[in-house]
């Protein structure tokens, strides 16, 4: 059984992964851009060394264009965020070879996440099966385990090289002569996975 799973290579994603394999499902790892950078190489090398294929689903750049039109507007980059995560699982979800799809998101998120009737409709629309891993663990369960399991790079987010959605928002809003600074948080810390802890290998004792 095949899952394509969205990934950034951040410890939360790398974390579900790790789950859907221990479930016993075939995962394929999805990691979104819109063409601007190249940022879902870190990704692609984060997949290479914990032992997954991995693919790239390009979005159309109009789809961030209307996000940061939301995150200009609103001062903040939340709803921007969740628009553009629910376009990626819609187009992830559309492909016709994919049956299942998941991601990272977490109990304790506010974005993105998808709320129980967003959930079902996007079962419903696409006729596919939307797995959520994470969606019962805490930030302590998930700190313990991606402890455990991973060998994780965290940094301030303008400095970690990385692949999720804000790198080329933030990029596009720069383009625009606007410093994301203004609309993200000044001091926010994110992860990056670099690989399997020694001996690990997808495996807890």
């Amino acid at each position: 059984m095949l899952v394509h799973h969205l990934y950034s290579g951040g410890k939360d994603s790398s974390l579900a992964a790790w789950i859907l394999t221990r479930l016993g499902y075939n995962v394929e790892l999805v990691t979104v851009s819109f063409g601007l950078l190249d940022n879902w190489r870190f990704a692609r090398e984060t997949a290479e060394r914990l032992g997954f294929e991995h693919r790239v689903l390009y979005l159309p750049k109009e789809t961030l264009e209307k996000a940061a039109e939301m995150a200009i507007r609103d001062g903040h980059p939340n709803n921007a965020i969740q628009f553009i995560h629910e376009k990626a699982l819609e187009a992830l979800a559309s492909l016709p070879e994919v049956e299942r799809i998941s991601d990272g998101t977490r109990r304790d998120d506010r974005v993105p996440l998808l709320d129980l009737p967003r959930a079902r409709s996007l079962e419903d629309r696409f006729g596919v099966a939307y797995i959520r891993p994470l969606l019962g663990l805490g930030y302590k369960t998930i700190r313990e385990l991606t402890e455990r399991l991973f060998v994780v790079e965290i940094r301030e987010s303008e400095e970690l090289e990385k692949a999720d959605y804000e790198v080329e928002l933030r990029h596009l809003l720069r383009e625009k002569g606007i410093d994301p600074l203004g609309i993200f948080p000044k001091s926010h810390y994110q992860s990056r996975v670099m690989g399997w802890k020694e001996g690990r290998n997808r495996e807890i004792e």
